[in-house]
Parts: structure tokens; sequence; C-alpha cells
């Protein structure tokens, strides 16, 4: 009788043999859908585009650069016109208890990905009832003049114009890869609406079910073409309070705990049984002003707002030591932050002066929005909203907080229904356009991404020209420009560049907190 080696037997066996321990992570926040195209929060993204699905080309945080997705390799022409990827070979979709697939990814699902969000025509375009978001924002129907199919496993883009940043925004949630057989399958069904709700991708995991305000459940992908999940489930606890979540982490109950609060890191830090990962987060928490509503269409306003605020104050009681003071659009570490922009600084009479000049010498009531749980870019929304309601008392403007749902915020926040309101952006990668053409942008208007509803014709002339030309001293003074633009029309209250958070039990291996905020726990195990 012949004796299999180890590695033999290892062969027969099936995955869930040796990752039997499932991955349970405590999160702040329900996910909006699935069907990732539809929004932009990262919360959603997290939940849908980072474990469930892939993208051509994908973003590594650790080295800073780009990587193979579903694309193996690429060419790009000389004109900068032409985009051709070459597909990897017998990657799978997933196999679920609602779609079979019957073929491997092929050009078909790429094609059928991009001319959904482009293609008016389309018969899925109608389907997102809001839109295409991120690809509206980042003006992907004007850039993209097609997708063509070359062969089954070669697709070219072909580009109205030269974008440096193109490739680039293709590691973003929204680029994510669909299977178009599924997809046919809903539309001759007339169920296009379960894109949303059974979603399917080529991720290292596959969707099993989701319980608002509870749980949602995914099972590990045994086809996944890239590293195999080390772990035999993957449960995100849906646990606003960031309190529980340490309570949770503490009983076991989760494995990991996200967004924690600056007094959660120090009790972990007398923990023994948990570990804290950290990382300087590219992203920048903020007040937007809706410019589109009076008085906040004002300059003079909004500059008096910035004036009014104790910065230092919120930033001590707020993330502790857990941040560094926003003084511009992005982190003072990015490429192109310019220096030489003096901030704002903490000034209550010079506040009222403006305000007596702008024609408000008594102030006037106006409302701010916020989130009621805490995350990485607001850990202790109440407090932050009090302390700038108390800072605005003392120059005349009455301020009344209202507390709304994280999902309704920023549905409502995206259709401009705010006058203002406490929100963050965290870029997909170290490009300072992840930040301008989103925020500020005309398009970002219209497609709801920009908070501020402030469209200029010469801003949105110098975040277009930056992405058009690929030498990198033009397209930071072009940059710098956009900064001033921003910081001299007082578009936001710039508040923190926080740090990044995330807390585990020591059993825990291959966790690392992305600088981006996006998650990969198809690399982390248990012991």
């Amino acid at each position: 009788m012949k004796t299999l080696s180890a590695a033999a037997l290892a062969a027969l066996l099936p995955m869930a043999a040796f990752a039997t321990k499932p991955l349970t992570v405590c999160t702040d926040a329900n996910p909006e859908g699935f069907d990732v195209v539809q929004y932009n929060s990262l919360v959603t993204t997290n939940a849908s585009a980072d474990v469930l699905m892939n993208r051509l080309v994908e973003y590594d945080a650790a080295a800073g650069k780009l990587q193979p997705g579903l694309a193996s390799s690429w060419e790009v022409s000389a004109d900068g016109l032409s985009y051709t990827f070459h597909l990897r070979p017998n990657v799978g979709f997933h196999s679920t208890d609602y779609f079979k697939p019957t073929r491997k990814l092929n050009a078909d699902d790429v094609a059928l990905t991009f001319d959904r969000m482009l293609n008016p025509d389309n018969p899925w375009y109608k389907t997102a009832p809001a839109g295409y978001p991120h690809a509206q924002a980042m003006q992907f129907p004007k850039l993209i003049k097609a997708v063509r199919k070359l062969d089954p496993l070669t697709v070219r883009f072909e580009l109205n114009y030269p974008e440096a940043t193109f490739l680039s925004s293709l590691t973003m949630g929204f680029a994510s890869i669909y299977s178009a057989e599924y997809m046919s399958q809903l539309l001759a069904a007339g169920k296009t609406g379960e894109l949303n709700s059974k979603p399917v991708g080529t991720g290292p995991f596959v969707f099993k079910s989701f319980a608002k305000d509870a749980l949602v459940r995914y099972a590990p992908n045994p086809g996944y073409f890239g590293a195999k999940p080390k772990v035999s489930a993957l449960v995100y606890a849906i646990t606003p309070d960031s309190n529980v979540r340490l309570q949770k982490l503490r009983a076991g109950e989760c494995q990991i705990a996200l967004s924690p609060k600056p007094q959660d890191v120090q009790a972990a830090k007398a923990d023994g049984k948990l570990q804290i990962s950290q990382t300087p987060a590219f992203m920048t928490a903020f007040v937007a002003f809706n410019s589109q509503k009076k008085p906040l269409d004002n300059p003079q306003v909004r500059q008096a707002i910035n004036l009014a605020f104790d910065k230092a104050s919120y930033l001590k009681t707020v993330f502790g030591n857990a941040a560094s003071a926003a003084n511009l659009v992005y982190p003072p570490n990015t490429w192109s932050y310019d220096k030489t922009i003096k901030p704002y600084a903490y000034d209550p009479a010079q506040a009222k002066k403006l305000l007596a000049q702008a024609g408000y010498p008594n102030g006037f009531d106006v409302s701010v929005w916020v989130r009621p749980s805490g995350s990485t870019l607001n850990p202790n929304p109440k407090a932050g909203a009090e302390l700038l309601q108390a800072d605005l008392a003392k120059v005349g403007i009455r301020l009344q907080i209202k507390v709304l749902e994280w999902g309704e915020l920023i549905k409502r926040g995206k259709a401009g229904e705010h006058e203002m309101l406490f929100m963050g952006w965290a870029g997909d990668n170290g490009d300072p356009d992840n930040f301008l053409t989103p925020q500020f942008s005309c398009s970002a208007v219209q497609s709801g991404t920009n908070f501020a509803r402030y469209c200029d014709g010469k801003l949105d002339k110098l975040i277009a020209d930056g992405k058009k030309t690929s030498d990198f001293k033009a397209r930071a003074k072009l940059y710098q420009a956009a900064q001033h633009a921003i910081h001299e029309q007082a578009l936001w209250l710039p508040l923190a560049h926080p740090i990044a958070y995330g807390l585990a039990r020591k059993e825990v291996t291959g966790y690392a907190v992305n600088p981006y905020g996006r998650v990969n726990f198809a690399s982390v195990g248990l012991k």
C-alpha cells in the first residue's frame, strides 16, 4: 500500500480542512449595499470591492506602487491614448447558491463592467438610481472613448485625451470587475436589483449573507487566483459603538476591531491579549460647507467659521494624540502639498469682523450633520459637533446639530441637502488627484462626492490640466494653484489627518492597517 506524503495529502484535502478558524471583524457601520459602483463610502468599499472583487490593476500600499490584478500586464501607447490589458487566464467568478458560472473571466466582463457606467443606452445603466458617483466624479464618461475586446483575454481602453492618473484610478473600488454572465442572467430574469444584494466577484471571499445592523458573512473562495484566505470564514460584526467593539474584542467575540477611539488604543496598550496596528492615514477629516446655500455661499462667512474654530482644542478632545492638524486638502507628506499657504488662525475677533462685512453682524442660524458612531476620521462625533457649536456661538452663529445614520447622511449629503456636515475623505493611493477631482471638480458636484457643492471654471481647469500632463513638476504647480484657490474660498473647515489604528487579539497574524483605509483580510490568519 502506497503512503502519501504530507504535501500530497494536503493537495487532496479541501482548504477548509486546514483553515479551521473563522475571523470576526467588528466594523463601525452598515454597508450601503454590495454593488460598489453605486456608492462612494469606504465602509461599502471594504464590504464589497475589497473582499469580494478584484480590479485590472491593484495598488500595493506597502510598496507604494501599482501591481497586476486581473490584468497580468499592460501596455500604454506613446501618445497616452491607448491602454491594452492582458487578462490572467483561468480566473473564475464565485460559485454561489444563486449563480453557477459556466466560463472563466474574459474581456466581455471588463467591457460590460465599464460600458454599464459609461453608456446611457446600456440596459444596466439606469439600474443605479443615484448614478455612478466615482466614475462620474473621475470624469470617466468624458475620458473613455471606447473599451474594446481584442480577443478573449485582451481588452483595450481608448481615451479621448491623455490622463496621467488613469491607471491609478483603475485601482479604486468602483473599477471592480463584474461577471457579464451573471449580469445577463439577472437582466433576463428581471432581477437587476440582486446585483446589489447578491454580489458575485472574483475576490478572495464569497458572499453568504447580510443582516442589517448585525452581520455580513463571507466564505473563503477556494478557487481564488491569488493567495488563498487563511481563515475558514469571515464575518463583519456591525458594531457602531467603539466601546462595544473593544468589549467584544476583549471577550474574543471579535478578533479585530476597526476604528477605535484614542482612549480604546490606550486601553489596548495595557492589555496583554491585544495588539495594535497603526499608520499615518492618507485621509483628511473636515467640515464641508454647502456653497450653494445662503449664507454659506459667501466666502467671508466660510472664512469666519474657520477663524472661529479652536482646532487645537478639537484635536486634543476628539483625537488625543492620534491626529495632526489639517490645514489644506491632503496630508503634508503628499507631493505637491503647498507649505507656503498660511492656515487660518484661531481668531474669533477677526471672525466677527468678517461676519459683519458679509452682512451678518448678529450671526445667523445654520445646521451641521454628523454621524452617530465614531470612525477613524471622526472618533467622537458628538464631542466634535458640540465643540464646533460652542465656538460658533461665541461669534453669534447659532449651530443646530443633526445626527443622521451613516447611510442616510451619505445619501442626502450627495444630494446636496445639507448646510454643513462632518465628513472625511480617504485617497485610494498617494496621488493628490484622489482628493482634488472627487471633492472639488464640477463633475463631482453632479455625482455628489463634492460636498462643498462648489463649481468654479478656473479651479476645475487647474484640476483637469493636472491630470492631463505626466510632467511631475507641471502637475505639482497646477495642484499648488488649486490648493490656493480652495484655501482662499474656504470651501472646507479642515480638521485632522488621523493616525489610523486597528486593534486585534494576539492570536491574529498578518494584519496591518492600510493608510488608505482599505482592507485585505485574505492575508490574515489565526494562531
